[in-house]
């Protein structure tokens, strides 16, 4: 490329970097791009039991057409550098994003000893992201101490998230806390906590069937500061009942509002060998069609 080629590419990448710098909660103004995902949580009795490995996870990711995996690492054998590698190789050689690692990190932490305490979970839980190629880490809002304000529980989360985040952002890596109970139950309070932390870093991870009520509302909410999603069979309606979930009007949502990301299925019930490769055309075919 000559001097005046590149002259003229200046203004093209000088946009993309303010893209790229935009914080959760900030519209790009883009089409979404949907990447269909799986999240491990998924067959956690066949990891639990070692019926099956997260090798053979990657290949059922692969063989289902589905882009990525959410690793959930709670069944991790070790973290060690040679079991991390060959997990890396087996998704290379795969085709396979593992473009999350979901931990149970709890914000929510009374003390400073509590929070400290948590802040280095959250670094080591980074640390091991780093070395599988992920860019996001999921963690939680934690529980609510009897007698405690809501108000005081987000301050203390974001006192977690805030050196957390600093950390992750080193290495390249977001945090997003996933509505699913305790403080994080509903959109309002986890964007808050993402208010106060006010770091690029941090986002929300959207489990679209969690929400106690109101399912798609809540998400609608909940779509500006995504940055990974989960997607179960269902979604609750206003009185709180779960309904099936609607994968064209969650997509278009997640679309609509210029989400790039992936949106992976977390399937709870008790027979995922067949309702995950169910599923899983369902939402490829959904993902494409609202995608960029």
């Amino acid at each position: 490329m000559n001097r005046r080629d590149l002259l003229k590419t200046l203004p093209a990448l000088a946009a993309a970097s303010q893209v790229a710098a935009q914080p959760a909660g900030k519209s790009s103004g883009n089409k979404g791009r949907l990447r269909p995902g799986l999240v491990a949580y998924s067959f956690r009795a066949q990891l639990e039991s070692k019926k099956l490995s997260y090798e053979d996870l990657i290949r059922m990711t692969a063989d289902l057409g589905l882009e990525g995996l959410d690793t959930t690492v709670y069944w991790f054998p070790d973290t060690s550098d040679s079991y991390l590698a060959q997990l890396r190789r087996t998704a290379h050689r795969n085709g396979v994003s593992l473009y999350s690692v979901a931990v149970r990190v709890r914000l929510c932490q009374p003390t400073k000893e509590l929070q400290a305490a948590e802040v280095e979970t959250a670094k080591k839980w980074v640390d091991v992201a780093q070395k599988l190629g992920a860019g996001h880490v999921r963690v939680f809002g934690g529980t609510v101490p009897k007698g405690v304000s809501e108000d005081q529980a987000i301050s203390w989360a974001a006192e977690v998230m805030k050196p957390a985040c600093a950390y992750a952002g080193t290495k390249g890596i977001t945090l997003g806390i996933e509505d699913d109970g305790g403080l994080s139950t509903n959109a309002a309070p986890t964007i808050e906590i993402i208010k106060r932390t006010d770091s690029p870093w941090a986002g929300m991870n959207v489990d679209t069937g969690n929400f106690p009520k109101n399912g798609y509302e809540q998400t609608a909410m909940s779509i500006p500061y995504a940055v990974s999603t989960h997607v179960k069979p269902y979604v609750t309606d206003a009185d709180g009942k779960r309904q099936p979930a609607d994968l064209d009007r969650l997509c278009s949502m997640f679309s609509a509002g210029g989400y790039r990301g992936f949106m992976s299925i977390e399937y709870e019930a008790n027979d995922p060998e067949i309702g995950v490769p169910r599923m899983a055309p369902e939402l490829i075919r959904a993902a494409r069609k609202y995608s960029a």
